[in-house]
């Protein structure tokens, strides 16, 4: 499985030169009613590899939060893939100072589930290193941490190519400091493209290229996400997502 690396990720596989704002008036807006609008994350925990850890993931769609001893010392996750809830554990108990490696585990339609899960000591560098999910053996997972002062959402998304081309398209976004990151795969592939960008009034935009050549890909309306836009080979892109996490 690749490290993904949030801030620093670029896109692999598509590259962008050209967009139109999603201007459909028609477009409600999507409030997600169970999305938390504050962080989960405790102050003293911003420092540490203590706390609140969310992301998505792709190889079909889903989020994913670990909680490591955030206000107590359960050590537990939550795992959302295809509508379906998924509850870990890990008996790896956390030590002041170190790193926190530890596997979680828990159980999928009857079948055993495990990801393992490591994060630096200051809470830096948060990553699964590897997942076995029944039902989906290629799995990808990006995942960040979430402190007192930034609150992180996960999008679920979908992509559609005027080349008859469709896939997931999931994000993470960070409103507070005007960044996103995601991870997409086509349908029917094991391949995933990684991306990061920045947030500004809410449009989102990737850097693409030469230095300073910045695209608009899409829209957000308050949990929802559309865009559309053309990629180098001229194929248009269109994009569409909700906040579910």
């Amino acid at each position: 499985m690749k490290k993904m690396s949030f801030l620093l990720a670029i896109m692999a596989m598509i590259a962008f030169v050209s967009c139109k704002k999603d201007k459909d008036p028609e477009t409600p807006s999507y409030t997600c009613v169970a999305c938390k609008t504050v962080p989960d994350a405790l102050a003293a925990n911003n420092n540490s590899s203590k706390g609140i850890y969310k992301g998505v993931l792709v190889g079909s769609s889903g989020t994913i939060m670990f909680d490591i001893a955030n206000n107590g010392t359960a050590i537990t996750a939550v795992m959302v893939i295809d509508g379906i809830t998924v509850n870990l554990s890990s008996a790896v108990t956390w030590v002041a100072g170190q790193i926190y490696i530890g596997d979680f585990t828990g159980t999928l339609n009857g079948l055993p589930v495990t990801i393992s899960f490591a994060v630096g000591s200051d809470g830096g560098t948060p990553t699964v290193t590897s997942a076995n999910i029944p039902g989906h053996p290629n799995a990808t997972l990006t995942i960040i941490k979430e402190t007192s002062t930034n609150l992180v959402e996960c999008f679920e998304g979908t992509y559609t190519t005027s080349a008859s081309e469709a896939g997931t398209f999931n994000l993470i976004i960070l409103r507070s400091f005007g960044i996103f990151g995601g991870i997409a795969r086509e349908t029917g592939t094991t391949d995933t493209d990684e991306f990061d960008g920045t947030v500004t009034n809410n449009q989102l935009f990737l850097p693409v290229g030469s230095p300073g050549n910045i695209v608009q890909i899409g829209t957000l309306n308050i949990d929802q996400l559309n865009g559309s836009f053309v990629d180098t080979n001229g194929k248009t892109i269109t994009i569409t997502g909700r906040r579910t996490l």
